[in-house]
């Protein structure tokens, strides 16, 4: 019994010994293999790693004028440990900031997730090289502090403030979704600059420098063996003609809207205006934040992105689209007439319309733009018996619309591309009831009113579409990446539903717009241009101005779209600033006989007058 008892006690006591051994082995696994803080901290003692930041790649306009450029500036880093005997009063008169402010700087670099006394901490960005220079001579004095050089974007052009985008500093979530960035790195935030930022960033270098026991740099680890060189970023060629979007940033002064240009062979955007818009430079450099903070207070919201963000009911500019599907459908033809009574009446329901004669035929009904015409055509396609029924019908009717670029997003680069609404049938079912909701109903969207919101962008690829008789390339800012290739998306043709031979007839009634129609006053005499005014309804105010044109007939070379908010009638507002973009880009000049048209353009102001009186 005693002998059991003993023998018991052994194989426990050696049990024991065996964990503790056991636990020493995976702490000592731990440390010296899993865990390598020690390790950090014996390598920041003998060696001192400064990251190398690459130049970020240029951006050019279509004719190779440099956009965006890169001028030096400079990080004051820190390693804490080796601050010994600080002189933090000639450090902050030398940075001209405050005691109070080196503390708060300090305090904050201490918070941060990965600190380390012994590694290189950030404890100011971006300075200038004038004060780069003045803190370089006096380095000496300041144990603990080094300089790191990067980098800021600078700009030749005041304008395409929101295309371009802007270079800010990475947050957390940026910094977990790509191991590339680090605490304090930089990243486009908006525009080309993100859409592209994994083409312009380059690629990260790094020196190893050899440190004494003291901590002194006596230069490169074994003659810099162990050094990383950065790769610059590729540079960008975009689509846009700097000079058009300047001349269009002009015209849109004091208004809000938008412009679109594009190359409807290409697809290539030739000038992408909102409006208001500010000066891309003030988002560079030590004050991006405080300035990005006005600009968001802005009323106006510069920061909204128009021609892309932007949602609005396309009013009479959707009649070509409607037109095309009607041919398709097999609803009408070019020899269809309608007639219009000062708009289109049933019983009590009503659409205006504004005088012209009648009936009218096909071609007629685009240059006069009656609204009659396209209730009436609508209707007959929503009842026909070809359908199974109504929701069958409108089903069609959406379906056609999408080919035609609308309702959902594009596919263009820039990164905040919206939608866009097109309601499909069960909408109405919701709204009305299941199989109880009617043509009459409905017949708003034959005007491209309702329920329907667009963006500039779509009516602007609606007019390349019917330039190119049927297809698009999805509009695009990038035309070249040097050293890569674009995405074939932006060199792939998407043919329409709609045939080729339907869109004669529409090409013949908005060149009529423009010669005897809606757009007269806005005629160019040597260039053929087919064109569409729209007047948008806007339930919070004025209606909105919408026009959308290519030119020449022939050979079209720029498809557009102007968008002035609250300014009425497209043919006042919209029309002559988009036929004056055309003449620009197309001749690149203005002919006499259309320059007070011009100065008016130029020197009107359209902004709400509520906004006016508060600023």
């Amino acid at each position: 019994m005693i002998n059991d008892l003993y023998g018991n006690r052994k194989y426990v006591i050696g049990g024991l010994m065996v964990l503790v051994v056991l636990i020493y082995i995976l702490r000592l696994f731990s440390l010296q293999i899993l865990d390598d803080s020690y390790q950090d901290k014996a390598d920041s003692n003998a060696y001192l790693k400064q990251i190398e930041f690459p130049a970020r790649g240029l951006i050019k306009d279509r004719n190779g004028k440099i956009l965006v450029f890169n001028k030096p500036s400079y990080d004051v880093m820190m390693v804490v440990r080796e601050m010994k005997q600080f002189d933090t009063l000639g450090f902050c008169t030398l940075l001209n900031i405050s005691q109070e402010e080196f503390d708060i700087r300090m305090k904050d670099l201490k918070k941060r997730v990965g600190y380390s006394s012994y590694t290189p901490q950030q404890f100011m960005t971006q300075l200038p090289p004038e004060d780069y220079g003045v803190l370089q001579e006096q380095l000496f004095r300041f144990p603990g502090v080094y300089m790191q050089m990067r980098t800021i974007r600078n700009y030749n052009y005041s304008a395409a403030a929101l295309l371009l985008g802007s270079v800010g500093e990475v947050n957390r979530k940026m910094i977990e979704k790509d191991e590339f960035y680090v605490l304090g790195d930089y990243a486009g935030q908006n525009g080309v600059e993100q859409t592209y930022e994994n083409v312009l960033r380059g690629k990260k270098g790094v020196e190893v420098f050899l440190r004494d026991a003291h901590g002194r740099i006596q230069g490169k680890l074994d003659d810099g063996a162990h050094d990383v060189q950065s790769k610059a970023g590729q540079n960008l060629t975009l689509s846009i003609d700097i000079d058009l979007q300047m001349y269009g940033e002009r015209l849109m002064e004091n208004k809000v809207g938008s412009i679109v240009a594009i190359d409807p062979k290409t697809g290539e955007i030739l000038a992408q205006v909102s409006s208001p818009t500010y000066d891309p430079a003030i988002l560079s450099g030590r004050k991006r934040s405080e300035n990005y903070e006005k600009l968001l207070k802005n009323p106006l919201k510069p920061l909204l992105d128009r021609p892309v963000m932007a949602y609005y009911p396309p009013g009479s500019t959707f009649k070509i689209a409607n037109a095309l599907i009607f041919e398709q459908e097999g609803i009408i033809s070019e020899n269809t007439y309608q007639s219009c009574h000062l708009g289109y009446h049933v019983g009590r329901f009503s659409v205006g319309c504004h005088a012209h004669y009648s009936p009218l035929n096909l071609v007629q009904s685009v240059q006069h733009s009656c609204n009659a015409y396209y209730c009436a055509s609508f209707r007959t396609m929503m009842d026909h018996k070809k359908y199974k029924n109504i929701s069958d019908a409108f089903e069609t009717w959406k379906n056609h619309i999408v080919s035609l670029g609308f309702g959902y997003k594009l596919g263009a680069d820039v990164p905040n591309e919206k939608r866009g609404y097109i309601p499909n049938s069960g909408v109405y079912d919701k709204l009305y009831g299941k199989d109880r909701w009617k043509s009459l109903m409905i017949v708003s969207n034959s005007i491209g009113q309702g329920e329907i919101l667009t963006t500039p962008l779509q009516i602007a690829n609606l007019a390349a579409i019917v330039a190119n008789r049927g297809y698009f390339i999805v509009p695009h800012l990038v035309k070249n990446i040097e050293g890569g290739e674009i995405d074939s998306l932006y060199l792939t043709k998407k043919i329409t539903s709609i045939s080729p031979q339907y869109f004669t007839p529409i090409i013949e009634g908005m060149d009529l717009v423009m010669r005897a129609g809606t757009g007269w006053y806005s005629r160019i005499d040597s260039v053929a241009v087919c064109g569409k005014t729209g007047t948008a309804e806007n339930p919070h105010g004025e209606d909105h101005s919408l026009f959308m044109a290519f030119a020449p007939k022939d050979d079209p070379k720029i498809a557009i779209c102007v968008v002035v908010e609250n300014s009425g009638f497209g043919a006042t507002w919209a029309a002559p600033i988009a036929s004056l973009m055309i003449e620009k880009y197309l001749k690149g000049y203005i002919a006499p006989r259309r320059i007070p048209m011009e100065e008016k353009m130029l020197n009107s102001n359209l902004l709400p007058k509520d906004v006016v009186s508060s600023n």
